[in-house]
Order: C-alpha cells, then structure tokens, then sequence
C-alpha cells in the first residue's frame, strides 16, 4: 500500500573525515547539491530549482505515467480554481491530497490506492468522497486542457445517504411557537418553511441587491437567493416568489433590523447555536432537528400536497433528480405507472 510521501527536501549529510555536506532527498534517492553545512541558503535554491524542474511541464500532453498527481493539482488550482464561486473550497482539499498522492503519476490512481487514501485519511466517507472528487476534476481538466493523453478513474468511497427528516405540521407549530420570543430565529424557520432555501443562504440574506448574498423585494415579493454577479455553481439558487403570510412577517422584520434580514443586536447572524437548540428543546424535537430540516420539510410537504416533481425543484431550487431520488416516495403520483401496470 502506497505510504505517505514526504516530498522532496534537504537532508545534511554527515560522514566520516567528511565536512557536512546539503543533499536533496527523495523517493529514496539523494541528489548531492554542492552546498556545505553553512551555505544552507544556496542549498534551499538548489532544491527550488530542483522541484521546478520536477514539475516541470512537458511540451505537450502525456501520458498518465508520465505527470505527476502533484503536477495536476497545481494545473488545476492555479488555472481554473481561481475562476469558481469557492476556490478555498478546492484548496483544503487539495492540501488534504498532496501528502498521500504528491509524488505518485496519475497512472497510480486505481481503486486500491484510492482506498488507501480513505484509511490514510481516516477521516468520514463523504469528506474523503469530497476531496477524491477534486482529484478526479483535476486530471479531467488535465486531460481536457490538453496536459494529459487519457486519465484513470478515481473510486470514490461508499458514503450513507444524506438525512431527509423533516417536520409535521404539528412539530413546526410547535418549533414556531418555541421562537416566538427570539424575532431572529422566528424569521429564520418561516424563511426556511415557507422557501426552503438553505440555510447559509438565508442568514446571508440583505434587504438590498448585494455582491455577498440574496436579497429580498418585498415590493415584488421576490426571494433572490443568489449574488448579483456570482459565479453560477452546483448550488442552485432560483429566485422564489414569497407567499403573502410570509410577506407580512417580513415587512415586520424590516423595520426591527438594519441590512441582514436576520439579525441580532443589529448585527448579521452568521451561525444558529445556542438559539435554535433551545427552541428545539423546548418544542419537544430531538438533535436530529436541525436547520437544514426546514429545507427538507418544505419539499417533502409540496410533495405531499400533489406538487410536481419538477416544479418543487424550481421552487426550492434542487435538481429534479435529486428531488425525485431523496423525496420521491413523498408523491401522490410515485411509481404510478408501475403500479398500475402490475
């Protein structure tokens, strides 16, 4: 099994009637630098221009054997990181990659060394998932900017499905009352009951068109979930039209707070903690409640009332597949046909 690797670095060398000499290490090999125990600054050159070299591109596409996975990462988080809505996000991943896969060729990329990385890492199923799909979207950006010839496939772990409870109209009621002295966290359930946006979402949201999050306009009723001029991701987030019940709520709130629709003490709540436990508490629900429940109960009641798959998808803005994989079996009209034809 592949160990970590500790990368290239200098090593002094010390023998016999010799004077101490700066050797580069690695891989098991000893690349001698000519720099004495005292030059230790042109030594440090010698092994900058030694891993320049190392990783150095070759004059066109290669072969998997050929590049190095730690050439790839840097290929992928140098030219199109930069360019997403979350870059940090692809590089603590690709610092989590590089002590295990730095050194190997993306030839090394196979089931077995993939479930090495998942051991090595010790870490959950869906965070090791998480960064082996980085390494995955690297060499295919590799491959696709024209870096590499062909690239293997990266085996992903096997990671339990995502949570779906959600809450009857009772436990909402419930929750609801629990808040009604906490404005913040009232604003935040009926925002996420009524909308189902997420929950990050909701506590970026502003009174005004911004760069940082959605806003609300409560002259058209219109939830904008997302940043004027964000980058367009995976997250989808479609405007909502918001019903007149919440819309009079809002109105309320409006004039309570100051830029962030949900605030306390004028200032924007970044993160639910103390309150939202202790609404939960007092209404009765267990730990398994939690913000992104809201999330789930909104599709799951929309479901429930006969809405079609993919107007719920638009509406809360998930992907109809996702929609109809996690939520389906809440549809009147699930498996109809198959039923109906045995």
């Amino acid at each position: 099994m592949p160990q970590a690797a500790k990368g290239a670095r200098l090593y002094l060398r010390k023998r016999a009637k010799r004077e101490p000499t700066w050797v580069i290490r690695d891989k098991g090999k000893e690349i001698a630098t000519g720099c004495d125990e005292g030059d230790r600054e042109q030594a440090e050159k010698a092994l900058a221009d030694y891993i320049a070299r190392k990783y150095e591109s070759p004059s066109g596409p290669c072969s998997p054997d050929q590049m190095s996975i730690a050439r790839a990462l840097e290929i992928y988080g140098r030219e199109h990181a930069p360019h997403v809505a979350a870059p940090r996000i692809i590089g603590f991943a690709i610092d989590a990659l590089l002590p295990f896969w730095g050194d190997l060729p993306v030839s090394a990329i196979k089931g077995e060394t993939c479930r090495a990385y998942v051991r090595h890492r010790a870490k959950a199923p869906a965070t090791c998932a998480r960064e082996l799909r980085v390494l995955s979207a690297a060499i295919n950006y590799c491959m696709k900017e024209g870096y590499l010839t062909t690239v293997p496939r990266v085996t992903l772990p096997v990671t339990p499905k995502g949570k779906t409870r959600w809450l009857t109209r009772n436990e909402a009621a419930r929750l609801l009352w629990a808040a009604r002295h906490v404005p913040h966290l009232r604003t935040f359930i009926l925002l996420g009951l009524y909308t189902g946006t997420r929950g990050a979402a909701i506590l970026s949201l502003a009174w005004m068109p911004n760069t940082f999050g959605g806003w609300l306009d409560l002259e058209r009723s219109v939830l904008h979930r997302g940043a004027e001029g964000r980058v367009e991701t995976n997250k989808r987030q479609p405007p909502c039209p918001l019903p007149a019940k919440l819309i009079a709520h809002l109105r309320r709130a409006r004039k309570q707070t100051r830029q962030f629709v949900v605030e306390y003490g004028g200032s924007q709540v970044k993160k639910l903690r103390r309150s939202w436990r202790s609404a939960c508490a007092a209404a009765g629900l267990g730990t398994d409640v939690t913000p992104h429940t809201l999330r789930h109960t909104t599709v799951t009641w929309l479901l429930l009332h006969g809405q079609t798959i993919w107007d719920v998808a638009h509406y809360v803005g998930m992907s109809p597949e996702l929609v109809r994989e996690r939520y389906g079996h809440h549809s009147p009209d699930f498996l109809l046909e198959q039923r109906d034809a045995i």
